[in-house]
């Protein structure tokens, strides 16, 4: 039988932090470790991730082999980064570790490389000024100034949602205030919205065939090979990117696309290709982690609806309490971009094992995100976790994720204006999960209002 800790109303504001902290943990050993998956998945198969992450094999990686060589069907193999220290130092090692050769892994033709590549694709000095170009419009100050703007989308999509009772989670909330948001700061229509959220699917999708029609190692995509995510969605969007650079030449606005036309730091404009393939990241990234990321936080408050009543109160009564590192933890816990890619440059020892150059390293964050030696209790779900230190984001590396305080304030808002209009939701089906082994997406989530 699942065991469920007990919360109780904050009724009033005379309960101590530390009672309020109590009552905001759960752990999730006895319901939640059997559900981990086999500890023996092909953690490269997109298939092993349809039924959730297989988290029992990379708590057997971590402990037994955390350096590990992985095989792979259709490639050279890798080495399977697993532990918090280790992907926090290869992440910041941009000398050791290059992002040049591809941060998914993929293994492309230097053509195609080159064809595809956006800034996560070059290491510093050249990443940093591409990262320029926008920058300004991530900063959290920056952020902190759209959070009416934002509040007042969520209002109303969360008041559209629950007024039908019964709806997904994800279509009718989780993708659309990240989609209706990208679409102001890039400067576009809410009516091409669609358009760019089906877009989006489609790249970081690209395997999955909900989402596509050419999922990559399920159909031959060779003719897509130079555009990125060998995905024909990027077409689609280089042409959509030139219509929208064409408005702004001759009238720019203050938005995101026209930064992106505006001369780099070196005096010279983005050519076509940069500046398609930069709109296309934005337009990738932009959308689809947001949205998977609100949808397991809220997966995982309807299975311990004490926590939601906890945190639920904390909002009500205006405290907040917890609202910051509950957002932190539902992040840690997501772990929504499972890897990232490097390439050694040269050998190297890690942890007694020789890494030789030119050889494929992924840092699996998901696994990261869960290390004992790093989270005290990792499996334990704390709305008030202390020490937080998550690399959903990167962790403060030159490639930290560009847009973390924006989805940051844009999950912290879906669930503050939930808990104000309903008093929980509950399933009403199963949750789908995405098909990748990239992107940790639940991209079905049935739910009924409960007032």
């Amino acid at each position: 039988m699942r065991r469920r800790a007990v919360g109780r109303s904050l009724a009033n504001n005379s309960d101590s932090y530390d009672e309020v902290v109590k009552r905001s943990q759960v752990t999730f050993v006895d319901d939640y470790l059997a559900d981990l998956g086999p500890d023996d998945a092909d953690i490269t198969s997109h298939d092993a991730y349809t039924c959730g992450v297989p988290h029992a094999t990379f708590n057997r990686l971590r402990s037994e082999d955390p350096v590990h060589w992985t095989e792979e069907a259709n490639g050279s193999g890798f080495w399977s980064i697993l532990r918090y220290d280790d992907c926090l130092a290869v992440s910041r090692d941009v000398e050791t570790f290059t992002s040049s050769n591809g941060i998914r892994l993929e293994e492309m033709t230097d053509e195609e490389t080159e064809a595809r590549r956006t800034m996560m694709e070059y290491d510093p000095p050249i990443h940093t000024r591409f990262r320029r170009l926008v920058s300004k419009g991530f900063t959290r100050r920056t952020v902190e100034s759209y959070e009416e703007p934002i509040r007042a989308l969520a209002i109303e999509v969360i008041e559209a949602a629950i007024a039908k009772g019964e709806f997904d989670f994800v279509h009718e909330i989780a993708k659309q205030l990240p989609m209706r948001m990208l679409g102001r700061m890039l400067g576009t229509s809410d009516d091409d919205g669609h358009k760019l959220v089906a877009w989006g699917d489609a790249l970081l999708g690209n395997t999955d065939p909900d989402f596509t029609d050419s999922p990559v190692d399920l159909t031959n995509t060779d003719e897509f090979r130079m555009v990125p995510f060998r995905s024909p969605a990027s077409i689609q969007i280089f042409q959509y990117a030139q219509e929208q650079a064409q408005l702004r030449r001759g009238c720019p606005g203050h938005d995101v696309i026209s930064q992106l036309l505006e001369p780099t730091t070196d005096g010279e404009p983005l050519n076509d290709l940069e500046f398609n393939n930069f709109f296309t990241l934005l337009v990738a990234a932009g959308n689809d982690t947001t949205r998977y990321t609100m949808t397991h936080g809220l997966w995982n408050l309807m299975n311990h609806p004490e926590l939601w009543q906890t945190w639920q109160a904390d909002v009500v009564h205006g405290d907040a309490a917890l609202t910051e590192t509950a957002v932190e933890e539902i992040l840690r816990t997501s772990a929504v971009t499972m890897h990232f890619r490097r390439t050694a440059t040269h050998d190297i020892e890690m942890r007694g094992t020789q890494i030789k150059a030119g050889d494929k390293i992924a840092m699996w964050f998901n696994s990261a995100n869960h290390d004992a030696d790093r989270f005290a209790e990792p499996w334990r779900f704390d709305l008030a976790r202390a020490k937080n230190d998550h690399m959903a984001f990167g962790r403060n590396g030159p490639h930290f994720c560009l847009g973390a305080w924006l989805a940051r304030m844009e999950v912290r808002i879906v669930f503050e204006e939930l808990m104000k209009r309903v008093d929980h939701l509950e399933p009403t089906g199963p949750v789908e999960y995405l098909r990748s082994n990239f992107i940790a997406g639940i991209k079905k989530l049935p739910v009924r209002v409960v007032r």
